[in-house]
C-alpha cells in the first residue's frame, strides 16, 4: 500500500495572496517608513532626514520587491538599449517639468509666498567640502532613490492597489504629486510643495509613458536639475 507522501511546501506569496492587497500593503509600508524616519530625524537634522528616509525604504522596498519575485528593473531601472534615446528623453523630461512646474509657480503666486529652500543649503555656498557632500546625496537620495521611490514604487503599487487600467494609472501620478510636494513643505513652504508637486505631476505622466521601461531618462533629468541648483548656490549664484 502506498501511502500519501507529506509535503511541506508552501504557495508562493504572489499566488496566494491577492495581488491588490499585496500591492497595498507594501506600499503602505514604504509610505510609512519613509514618513515615519523622516519625521524622527527631522528635530535632529533637516538635512539628512529626507536622505535616511529615502535609504531606508528603499532597503524596506527592495525586501518587499524580492518577497514577490521582482526587483527594481521590472518597475523600469534598466540599462537602456540606446542611449541617444535616453538622453533625448532626459532633455524631453526636463522641458516637460520646467513647463510644469513653471505654470503651477503662477499659480502658487497668487496665494503663496516664494521662501526658496528656507537656507537649508545655506553652508553650501563657497564650501568645497559641503557641495561634494550634497553632490552625493543628489545622485543618491535625489535623484535614484526618490524616482525609484515615488514615481516607479509608489506609481505601480497604488495603480496595482486599485486594479491598474488608465483611470488608476492616473489617480496613482495623483497620488504620488501629492506625496511629493508635501515632502518637500518643511523647507520650502506650500508655494514650493505646489510647484515640486507639479513638477512631480509631470514625471509620474512620463513615467506611465517611457519609465515603466526605462526611469533612467527621469533619474537624469532630476539629478541634473538639483546638480544645477547647488552648483549655482555653491557659486553664489543663487538669488
Amino acid at each position: 500500500m502506498t501511502l500519501p507522501v507529506a509535503t511541506s511546501e508552501e504557495p508562493e506569496e504572489t499566488g496566494s495572496a491577492n495581488p491588490r492587497w499585496t500591492a497595498l500593503r507594501d506600499l503602505i509600508v514604504v509610505v510609512a517608513v519613509m514618513v515615519v524616519v523622516k519625521q524622527s530625524l527631522l528635530p535632529a537634522s533637516q538635512l539628512y532626514a529626507g536622505p535616511a528616509s529615502t535609504f531606508s525604504a528603499m532597503i524596506v522596498g527592495t525586501i518587499l520587491l524580492r518577497r514577490r519575485g521582482k526587483t527594481w528593473s521590472d518597475l523600469g531601472f534598466r540599462w537602456p538599449e540606446s542611449w541617444p534615446k535616453t538622453l533625448g528623453l532626459t532633455l524631453l523630461s526636463m522641458i516637460v517639468f520646467l513647463a510644469f512646474a513653471q505654470t503651477m509657480s503662477m499659480i502658487a503666486d497668487m496665494f503663496f509666498v516664494d521662501i526658496g529652500t528656507s537656507d537649508r543649503f545655506a553652508h553650501v555656498e563657497g564650501n568645497l567640502s559641503a557641495y561634494l557632500v550634497i553632490m552625493f546625496f543628489v545622485w543618491t537620495h535625489g535623484s535614484f532613490f526618490e524616482e525609484l521611490l515615488f514615481r516607479a514604487f509608489i506609481i505601480s503599487h497604488a495603480s496595482e492597489a486599485m486594479d491598474g487600467g488608465l483611470r488608476a494609472d492616473l489617480l496613482a501620478v495623483l497620488i504620488s504629486s501629492i506625496f511629493f510636494g508635501y515632502r518637500h513643505a518643511y523647507y520650502q513652504g506650500w508655494h514650493g510643495a505646489l510647484v515640486t508637486g507639479a513638477g512631480g505631476l509631470a514625471f509620474g505622466l512620463l513615467y506611465l509613458w517611457f519609465g515603466r521601461r526605462n526611469i533612467l531618462p527621469l533619474i537624469l533629468a532630476h539629478g541634473t536639475f538639483n546638480t544645477l541648483g547647488q552648483t549655482f548656490r555653491f557659486l553664489g549664484i543663487e538669488d
